[in-house]
């Protein structure tokens, strides 16, 4: 099946392609250089901005969040051009047709989990804070971080959820783009997870909404193709510097699981980035494990086949 083994794993798979050599620093200009460090601040402030406007007008947050969401990926494309980690990931225009495809299911897997919460919990969220906000965001980053950490890990180490998480791994870069490309159910059991957690504790509608743009910017930033430096926060966030390795074909080094705080790969002992750490390949340890990326219906159900003995 291609299981990805949990961290420290012995396996170590050869690498079908170097990874992008680092340029000097004389090669890349001043801006560039200043990009780099500071396309991550500026996507914290929107994310603040975004929160604080949106809760303190009362505004339709739903449709706040949609528009913050194309603000994101629009930021991030111009990221990629700019500043590119590796110019060999962008996508072509027959991949963006796929990954087009993959976001509409993605974003309907979203409205199904949330469904679900309602359905089982009766309302997502309470109208007014229990706590300040400056106290109950904080608490629900970490508890919904959490909730996420252990369903995308598990998804990587029990074998019936990696034939649905596998297919994110499809692909041989990472752009993006293809953060969207999933099997629709597996979106539904990792938001599900997340979004359950959060409605079962009581946390308020503001602070769910101040949380969800956290997590989606980060979602998208982790996965973009850019030459980007977080330095010590990589200890505290995750960062395309991590998630990189995550989708690395070698897997003592595929730790990552958070997609949002890294505390939790601390915690865990699954923080595997050091400063400069680059991974050599990225995709599935055992290609033909999966259909190809562009097979999207094919890898919607092919979970559901009987795996071959």
């Amino acid at each position: 099946m291609g299981l990805r083994s949990p961290i420290n794993s012995d396996v170590s798979q050869p690498s079908s392609q170097p990874a992008p050599e680092a340029e000097s620093p004389e090669a890349v200009p001043a801006w560039a250089r200043a990009l780099r460090h500071l396309a991550y601040p500026i996507l914290l402030g929107s994310v603040v901005a975004v929160s604080t406007l949106g809760i303190a007008r009362d505004r339709e947050l739903e449709a706040v969040g949609f528009l913050f969401v194309l603000g994101v990926l629009l930021y991030l494309v111009v990221l990629e051009r700019l500043i590119p980690y590796d110019r060999s990931w962008h996508p072509s225009r027959r991949e963006w047709r796929w990954y087009g495809a993959y976001f509409l299911l993605t974003a309907l897997g979203g409205a199904l989990a949330q469904a679900l919460v309602l359905a089982l919990v009766g309302v997502v969220s309470l109208p007014e804070s229990a706590l300040p906000l400056g106290v109950e965001i904080p608490l629900a980053a970490l508890l919904g971080s959490l909730a996420n950490y252990l369903v995308h890990r598990l998804g990587h180490t029990n074998r019936h959820l990696w034939r649905l998480h596998g297919v994110h791994h499809a692909p041989d870069k990472v752009n993006i783009g293809n953060n969207s490309v999933n099997n629709i159910l597996d979106v539904v059991l990792a938001q599900g997870a997340t979004q359950l957690s959060l409605a079962l504790v009581g946390f308020s509608e503001a602070s769910v909404f101040a949380v969800g743009l956290f997590v989606v910017a980060q979602g998208y930033f982790t996965h973009a193709n850019a030459d980007v430096r977080i330095g010590w926060l990589n200890h505290i966030v995750s960062s395309p510097e991590q998630h990189r390795l995550h989708h690395s074909t070698d897997l003592s080094e595929a730790g990552h699981y958070a997609a949002d705080l890294s505390i939790w790969d601390r915690v865990f002992g699954s923080f595997t980035w050091r400063p400069g750490r680059r991974p050599a390949s990225v995709g599935l340890v055992d290609p033909t494990s999966f259909p190809p990326t562009g097979a999207v219906l094919t890898n919607q159900f092919r979970p559901w086949r009987r795996p071959a003995r």
